[in-house]
């Protein structure tokens, strides 16, 4: 299973959309067996999910997403967890042990970004 986390330097990016990239890991039998960066490629609406999907990832996990990319990460076939925020060995060891979920918080308006809300 692959797990790709929006972040902005070592933490969860509570701006999913403009984070800096996505460190990717590789999950296995509950373990870490291999983690990746990958640069954001920029924001262009419905672009990331896509990408992402070619990565072969399972999960997304960020701060804050809108609607729009939540809906169109499920019609790829890869489950958002949002509301998120910490370091992301913390994070990523908190979603192995089943202890994070999501807030199914949603963004509504580009507005918000100072609330960690993006598209």
């Amino acid at each position: 299973m692959k797990v790709a986390i929006a972040k902005e330097g070592n933490v969860v990016s509570g701006h999913f959309g403009f984070c800096e990239g996505f460190q990717i890991y590789e999950v296995e039998n509950n373990q870490v067996k291999d983690t990746t960066l990958v640069a954001n490629p920029g924001h262009k609406p419905g672009f990331l999910p896509r990408f992402l999907g070619e990565k072969k990832v399972n999960v997304i996990i960020a701060g804050g997403m809108g609607a729009t990319a939540q809906q169109l990460f499920n019609e790829n076939n890869i489950s958002v967890i949002v509301g998120a925020s910490g370091e992301l060995d913390e994070v990523i060891k908190r979603y192995i042990d089943g202890k994070l979920e999501s807030t199914g918080s949603v963004c509504h308006e580009h507005s918000h970004h100072d609330e960690g809300c993006e598209e």
